[in-house]
């Protein structure tokens, strides 16, 4: 990270949350809840945007690849627009090095915040996930972040694709299941701290963190601290991320918005 020059200054502070479903206000709502979990300054200002079009489930790296697109779309405009920092709200961190590569302010990944956030309290982590497919996306993030012996274990606690809009609203019995799965971590796989795998899982934070012996790390609120804490700090990624010679927003734009009408006939 680089020094970057205060910006909230007297406004307090802008943060752009870019959700990678399309939703309408009651699912945003959902996400939203993220912010009672956490304390946030209070000349803090979050903006959570959906993007125009996204994959069905991020279980692969064609679903990768759409996310990194539709976020970047989303996020292009953020610093001229007057935030002072992104947060993308999936641990698929999709998008993140891309805006890195074109914004000056901070642009927070939950996944790598969790990871890294998790050395801090312990030796080994384990991923908790909602559904088994998902764990090779785990798998590949940690290939990418060097982390893979850092990972006790990653553990999932269903077969059947969990619901990304209403969150664990219709489902009371997953926190109980989560919980049976944490402490098969600790126990079994030798796990010092305990990661939620998805934003989505936000409200079992509470649950999970009374009834477990380890640190529970909830990687969309922790996402915003660190945000905060950049703007405070002054602080912004370096330039490993590479300038592009030749940025091409347009058309990123134009494919992002023919996504969105393809979905819409879809």
């Amino acid at each position: 990270m680089v020094a970057h020059g205060g910006a909230e200054g007297a406004r307090g502070r802008r943060i752009l949350v870019i959700v990678p479903f399309p939703m309408d206000d009651a699912e945003l709502a959902n996400r939203r809840r993220q912010l009672s979990e956490v304390r946030v300054q209070g000349d803090s200002h979050f903006e959570y945007r959906p993007v125009k079009a996204a994959p069905a489930w991020f279980d692969s790296h064609h679903d990768r690849l759409i996310s990194e697109m539709t976020v970047v779309g989303a996020g292009l405009g953020a610093e001229e627009e007057g935030f002072d920092a992104v947060v993308v709200d999936s641990v698929s961190d999709s998008g993140v090095q891309a805006l890195r590569s074109v914004l000056d302010i901070p642009v927070i990944g939950p996944a790598r915040a969790m990871y890294h956030t998790a050395l801090m309290l312990g030796d080994r982590f384990s991923i908790l996930t909602l559904w088994r497919p998902w764990i090779e996306s785990y798998r590949y993030g940690l290939r990418l972040a060097g982390l893979t012996d850092r990972c006790a274990s990653i553990r999932a606690v269903s077969d059947e694709p969990p619901d990304v809009f209403g969150l664990l609203d219709e489902k009371p019995e997953v926190p109980a299941l989560l919980r049976d799965a944490a402490e098969r971590c600790i126990a079994e796989d030798g796990a010092d701290v305990i990661l939620l795998g998805s934003t989505t899982m936000h409200d079992a934070g509470e649950y999970l963190r009374e009834r477990l012996p380890v640190p529970v790390i909830n990687p969309g609120p922790l996402s915003y601290k660190i945000a905060e804490a950049c703007i405070d700090l002054g602080l912004t990624h370096a330039g490993a991320y590479g300038r592009p010679h030749a940025p091409k927003p347009a058309l990123i734009e134009a494919m992002v918005e023919a996504a969105a009408a393809a979905e819409r006939t879809a």
